[in-house]
């Protein structure tokens, strides 16, 4: 388990476009890379599930928090890792990532309901 802290930044917004809208926290850990399924907490909140990415490249964590929309711009965030789903991937179109995106969500899902 490992667990990622920090201030919510804006991204690029490309997870928003694509439909699936994130919150970005600095990534510096060199051994977190793929995406994952895990937990945000904010504040006293009960945690948030939530589908995760961490991009090496960008050196960012990115975490779609699931059945949840709310600005969160400038919030203190904890992101914690409960198990890895893929090592990350590239993909030739949108339209892929989507496809992709949608199935890690039903692996995450899938994952709290067990």
């Amino acid at each position: 388990m490992q667990v990622i802290r920090g201030e919510v930044q804006r991204g690029l917004g490309r997870g928003k476009v694509l439909g699936y809208p994130t919150i970005n926290l600095k990534l510096e850990d060199h051994t977190v890379s793929g995406v994952y399924w895990g937990l945000v907490y904010l504040g006293n909140e009960t945690p948030h599930k939530a589908a995760v990415f961490a991009d090496q490249t960008r050196k960012i964590i990115e975490a779609h928090l699931l059945d949840f929309q709310d600005d969160l711009y400038g919030r203190n965030a904890i992101i914690e890792l409960l198990g890895k789903i893929r090592d990350p991937d590239q993909f030739p179109n949108d339209d892929e990532l989507k496809v992709a995106i949608e199935q890690d969500i039903t692996k995450v899902r899938k994952h709290f309901t067990n």
